[in-house]
């Protein structure tokens, strides 16, 4: 897809808007996006937003943009440390388990790995700096052995979300401290309980609340005013408010992030996938009964910040459009290849451009809408459905008689050219290898 595109527009959860892409610096782009708690399997809404960004990443490399991705794993935290205690097992133990596991599940998904995977456990120094000069700038107190940030301080609060202060109750992933000075106030350190890990810190042993992770590692890796923040819908409030928030009053220096990207949730029987509820399904067993690239084409069927409905039906439906598109794929693939091997003139059909007619045209306008459809706020969707009108022009001429030579080669290999770049390269859909055998 050649020169790097400037219409890109996004979808701002900051303004509302659909906003104009422009990065901090020309032609690099810095993302961050919260990674997953490890104390369990991975499943399917953990894939959604490494699926979603993992494609973002690819057409952004493609268009000729340097992008440096940074996904942090939390490890140190209350569910972490339940199981831990359950199992007898130490905490950090778990959650590498998990993490490893996290990586291998992402890996067989074709999710390319991030440039950088920070986990809060190594990274408090940095985080206990934070909560310091928080403290010393007034932005936080002291209440015993715990620090929280003082939402009142910071009189742009809930401008993420939409909330009002006085509307808002303590979100964080903590029960309410009696220190509190008001309801919303939240942790950025809390003191060591007995049984759990802890660290050392200017105000006694303790480790940090979940929100001051997260804005410590992305300013650590990134900078201040980095590009894009993304994460989870349910992450708007109250994890993203309290990063802002404690960011921009650490700098001093807004906005914080540029752009902030949420993607909707998948739901099943329209309750969120989580592992609290317990009605997810993992990662590793639906690799067990789907090929890789059909799970792909589920995610990404779906635009990401809408809701995406897991279930039989679903799957069902999903499954009858990703195999017409494969088997086009796998035909055009066959007839090529047989055509290419018995034609003297295959040479100079791969080398040589699709001049005019029905495919050459398609040809233009799939690539053309394609573009389009992802430079309009990541909009897969649409982006597929070129996929699917251009297989259906490459099943007429493959079926319409004509012989398979000159110009017309030319213009079949140029579909499949083309429809690797965008179906394998870009969205990873479709296998690199089209004889890939059809599983589950």
């Amino acid at each position: 897809m050649g020169d790097r595109s400037e219409s890109l527009r996004i979808t701002n959860t900051l303004t509302r808007q659909k906003e104009a892409f422009i990065p901090r610096d020309p032609g690099r782009v810095s993302i961050y996006t919260c990674g997953v708690t490890p104390y369990d399997e991975s499943h399917l809404g953990h894939a959604r937003p490494a699926v979603f960004f993992d494609v973002v990443r690819r057409y952004m490399t493609l268009q000729g943009w340097q992008v440096c991705y940074v996904q942090n794993f939390t490890d140190v935290d209350d569910k972490i440390i339940a199981r831990s205690q359950r199992e007898g097992i130490p905490a950090l133990e778990i959650s590498r388990r998990y993490a490893d596991e996290y990586l291998a599940a992402m890996d067989a998904l074709g999710v390319r790995r991030a440039d950088v995977y920070p986990k809060v456990s190594e990274h408090m120094p940095v985080i206990i700096e934070m909560v310091a000069k928080l403290v010393e700038k007034g932005h936080a107190y002291v209440s015993g052995g715990d620090v929280y940030f003082a939402v009142e301080s910071f009189p742009a609060y809930g401008k993420l979300s939409g909330q009002r202060l006085e509307d808002m109750i303590a979100g964080a992933r903590v029960e309410v401290g009696d220190g509190k000075r008001h309801p919303a106030d939240f942790a950025l350190w809390k003191a060591a309980r007995p049984g759990e890990p802890f660290w050392e810190s200017p105000w006694g042993p303790g480790r940090p609340g979940w929100h001051i992770e997260c804005s410590a590692m992305s300013l650590h890796y990134l900078g201040n005013h980095f590009d894009i923040h993304g994460g989870g819908v349910d992450l708007v409030f109250p994890h993203h408010e309290n990063e802002i928030a404690q960011s921009e009053a650490y700098t001093g220096d807004a906005p914080f992030v540029r752009y902030w990207l949420h993607n909707g949730l998948v739901t099943t029987k329209t309750e969120k996938m989580s592992k609290s509820l317990g009605n997810f399904i993992t990662v590793r067993a639906l690799l067990q009964e789907y090929p890789v690239e059909f799970i792909r084409y589920f995610l990404l069927a779906v635009h990401y910040r809408s809701q995406l409905e897991f279930g039989p039906d679903a799957l069902i439906a999903a499954r009858r459009g990703w195999e017409r598109l494969l088997l086009g794929w796998q035909e055009l693939s066959r007839r090529l290849d047989l055509a290419l091997s018995n034609s003297v003139g295959a040479t100079a059909a791969t080398e040589s451009e699709p001049a005019a007619g029905p495919l050459a045209e398609a040809l233009r306008s799939a690539r053309g809408s394609f573009g389009r459809a992802m430079e309009d706020d990541w909009n897969t969707p649409v982006a597929i459905s070129t996929l699917f009108e251009l297989t259906r022009t490459v099943n007429g001429v493959l079926h319409g008689g004509a012989a398979l030579e000159g110009e017309n080669l030319a213009a079949l290999v140029a579909a499949r050219d083309l429809m690797r770049e965008l179906g394998v390269v870009v969205l990873g859909i479709l296998p690199a290898d089209p004889r890939k055998a059809l599983k589950g």
